[in-house]
């Protein structure tokens, strides 16, 4: 039978049909699903509606039915037979039953549909608290919560229907910031399950290292290249005049430096979890750097990028110049990076993700659909879409709704 053939009054019920909603309580165990629904069978009711979840051990599970047909030729109702019936079921195997009459469905959720993902180190009841009260507040209903892992974090994801998602946003990032703790709002849909786009930052993202740094420590000029950065910081130099001003401090180094460099650099907690699996699902993943093609291509290679592009110390008879070649890659010019690999990869740049902690970094992550600040400085944090606040960067992996349990079975079935 096909889904137009379905009679409209068997497949959804109207607000004038009677409905039960059976709700079972205690110590989970197998069978306990099948049992109940077994004893349901019985009295031919069709299913409605079902939820389940087990926490710490212990089952709730909600099953909404239709009432059955009177008993024919009797004076009460097969309704009551059910339920002594589900009662006697429910206390034979030491579970709590209840059952409540109704009529028709779910009443249909509000237009606006989001996920809000919490990310807490940990989530205390008073945040949990204040995150929902603010839901309320922009007229928000949180219709379902679910855990997507307990470590590194704690990560929990509320699914929010009646309040626009750009409204959710506004009003839970202060609250967040002030609580201390992480939270993500996105649109739902079909597209949160599309193909994607990430894009990354490398120094202070992808990596824990500055790369230029790590050059002027070969080169002895430590202090004089954190002066320069120092000075760019108060917005006394532009990120080109401060670029140049550093790679000129490296001028006479020895090339065999960058591959010095290549072994000293150090990739964040949670990197390659997150790079395995984006790829897994079919994600295209690139970085884009202020740093240097020499460090980049590296981990392009090493990690399976997609995509990598950054800057290029020039090297002429195996020292390096001072200067750098090709256009330079800046604020403007990793949101123009971003938007030529989302044409690449044939991803509408709504389905980009970026992810970076500078303000070298925010003009990529306000062009993306989701940007990410990971561990960034205040200016930052204050105009990306989200924020993660911990020091593993595969926690965005839960702001696209991906649970630790999947990463996990994911590597142990490779």
């Amino acid at each position: 039978m096909s889904a137009s053939q379905i009679p409209p009054a068997t497949a959804v019920p109207g607000d004038d049909v009677p409905t039960l909603l059976v709700k079972i309580f205690g110590k989970d165990r197998p069978g306990i699903t099948a049992g109940l629904f077994d004893t349901l069978a019985a009295y031919s009711v069709d299913v409605v509606d079902i939820e389940q979840v087990v926490t710490r051990g212990r089952i709730t599970l909600c099953a909404l039915v239709t009432a059955p047909s009177p008993a024919q030729g009797a004076t009460g109702s097969s309704e009551g037979d059910l339920r002594a019936t589900v009662h006697s079921w429910a206390e034979s195997l030491n579970l709590q039953a209840e059952i409540i009459s109704g009529r028709g469905d779910n009443r249909p959720r509000g237009t606006g549909r989001s996920h809000v993902t919490v990310l807490g180190h940990p989530l205390t009841a008073e945040s949990a608290a204040a995150i929902a009260a603010a839901i309320t507040s922009t007229g928000g209903n949180i219709d379902r919560i679910f855990r997507l892992a307990k470590y590194p974090v704690t990560a929990v994801e509320f699914a929010v229907s009646g309040a626009a998602t750009e409204a959710l946003r506004s009003v839970l990032a202060p609250e967040a910031a002030q609580l201390g703790v992480d939270v993500a709002v996105v649109a739902a849909g079909l597209q949160r399950r599309a193909q994607r786009l990430v894009v990354m930052d490398v120094d202070s993202t992808l990596i824990q290292d500055e790369v230029i740094e790590l050059f002027a420590a070969h080169a002895g000029c430590e202090a004089e290249v954190a002066e320069v950065t120092t000075a760019a910081m108060r917005g006394e130099l532009d990120f080109e005049q401060s670029l140049h001003a550093r790679v000129a401090l490296l001028g006479g180094l020895d090339a065999s430096v960058v591959e010095a460099v290549r072994k000293e650099v150090r990739l964040t907690p949670g990197a390659r979890t997150l790079v395995r699996t984006l790829k897994r699902l079919g994600y295209q993943v690139g970085v884009v750097s202020g740093g240097f093609t020499q460090v980049t291509d590296a981990l392009k290679e090493e990690l399976g990028l997609d995509f990598a592009s950054a800057n290029t110390l020039e090297i002429v008879d195996g020292k390096l110049t001072g200067r750098v070649t090709g256009a330079i890659v800046d604020r403007a010019g990793k949101a123009r990076l971003l938007r030529e690999f989302a044409q690449q990869a044939g991803v509408p740049l709504a389905q980009t993700v970026a992810i970076g902690d500078g303000a070298n970094d925010l003009d990529m992550l306000n062009a993306a659909g989701l940007g990410v600040a990971f561990n960034a400085k205040p200016v930052v944090r204050e105009a990306a879409h989200t924020a993660v606040n911990v020091p593993f960067l595969d926690t965005v992996l839960y702001l696209l709704g991906i649970t630790r349990d999947e990463v996990e079975a994911a590597d142990t079935h490779e």
